[in-house]
């Protein structure tokens, strides 16, 4: 049975992928993560995390995959006890010199995909050396990915969704070029996801050769008002295999990994939610493509979806958020009342009857409703307006002070 794991970059994100139907979370551990400008946890934060996470049946995984000089190695040793003792799993881990200390701790050493694993003959290696999992590279199509886990000695794991990076599997330089602000230590400042221009210098030839397999010039590059031209070039969609589940799960690879510790509570309840009922449909023998699935994937931050290089390599470069809902904050939850099922809200903004709204907190996780009873003062009304309190009848529990969003349609 395939593992899923969902990312936590907060604690709304870890009910949110919970509730979801995780099989194992993964979080980012303040200062050695890929993900710093992410709400990380503390030392302190992973034993109330891992009580969540056990509470569920599920495992937690701690992200230590930042490039360690010797004083971020002694810093780790020195945590890595606590983080036994709080009860974590296990620690991906990028750095080869952290191995015999994890396991020494009793902890479950997974090696990040930064490693860039592709062969068997490193699969070997990390086997001797009592690894207990690879993430395997981006760069594999899904013939080499299957071949590689039906004769590994250890687990194997591999992305299903998510932001893909410019540099694939990690290992790039371009924000510490730029900014001094370094990728490999979790400090990306992402200029490949800006809008760059390019200029011909030594021609008067201002012609386009567009030299992919794709078909629509305009997926490159296009013209500004200036005649200067300008592309998104260096920015991968996100990956989405939703549609390829079948494939997937015939590769028998151990974990399927969704991307998004610095993404919204909302996109981790989305994408895990999605993905455990494909999984289960497929697991049941029952299975049939839902294209509701990617309905659902649309609705949640996203740069456009591709499918990496598991069937064949992209060429295709992302634009802003293609999410077609905007998010708009306009309330929070006053009280919850169990017996009749009903919230009270305080708004800023208009609600009305049929709007979808979305309820998000630290235990509550990410809830998606539709507005189908309104009352104020116990008489039921079509309208709320800015400032006032309203009751909204709803199932989900709620909590007191849960952010309350509108979801409003694109144009």
């Amino acid at each position: 049975m395939v593992e899923l794991l969902a990312p936590a970059g907060n604690f709304t994100s870890l009910s949110a992928a919970l509730k979801n139907g995780a099989d194992s979370i993964y979080i980012g551990l303040e200062g050695v993560n890929m993900r710093v400008n992410a709400n990380n946890f503390t030392i302190k934060d992973i034993k109330k995390v891992a009580e969540i996470v056990k509470e569920y049946n599920s495992k937690l995984y701690v992200c230590t995959n930042t490039i360690m000089k010797d004083k971020d190695i002694n810093l780790m040793k020195k945590q890595l006890p606590s983080i036994k003792e709080a009860g974590a799993d296990g620690i991906i881990l990028s750095d080869l010199g952290l191995i015999h200390s994890v396991i020494e701790n009793d902890l479950e050493a997974h090696l990040s995909v930064q490693e860039n694993t592709t062969n068997l003959e490193t699969l070997k290696i990390l086997n001797e050396l009592g690894v207990k999992r690879a993430i395997l590279s981006r760069e594999l199509n899904l013939k080499e990915i299957s071949k590689l886990a039906h004769k590994s000695p250890i687990e194997t794991e591999i992305f299903i969704h998510g932001a893909m990076c410019m540099a694939i599997s990690g290992r790039c330089f371009l924000s510490y070029g730029l900014y001094n602000r370094s990728a490999n230590c979790g400090d990306c400042l992402q200029p490949c996801r800006k809008e760059w221009k390019l200029n011909y210098e030594g021609s008067n030839n201002l012609n386009v050769e567009n030299t992919t397999e794709c078909e629509d010039e305009s997926f490159i590059i296009t013209q500004a008002y200036d005649n200067s031209y300008h592309t998104n070039f260096f920015s991968p969609k996100d990956m989405a295999l939703i549609e390829h589940i079948p494939e997937i799960m015939k590769t028998g690879v151990d974990s399927f990994k969704i991307e998004g510790r610095a993404r919204s509570p909302d996109y981790v309840a989305t994408a895990t939610k999605v993905y455990r009922e494909a999984i289960n449909s497929y697991e049941t023998g029952n299975y049939e493509y839902n294209p509701l699935w990617m309905e659902e994937l649309n609705k949640v931050f996203n740069r456009g979806f591709d499918t990496g290089f598991y069937f064949k390599i992209p060429y295709t470069q992302s634009q802003n958020n293609q999410s077609k809902y905007i998010k708009k904050d306009i309330g929070k939850v006053v009280n919850y009342y169990n017996k009749i099922h009903v919230a009270e809200l305080k708004i800023w903004d208009d609600l009305h009857l049929g709007d979808e709204i979305m309820i998000q907190g630290p235990t509550t996780g990410s809830i998606t409703h539709k507005i189908s009873s309104m009352q104020i003062n116990k008489k039921p009304i079509q309208t709320a307006y800015k400032g006032q309190n309203v009751a909204i009848l709803i199932s989900e529990k709620l909590r007191e002070s849960d952010y309350v969003y509108k979801l409003i349609k694109r144009e």
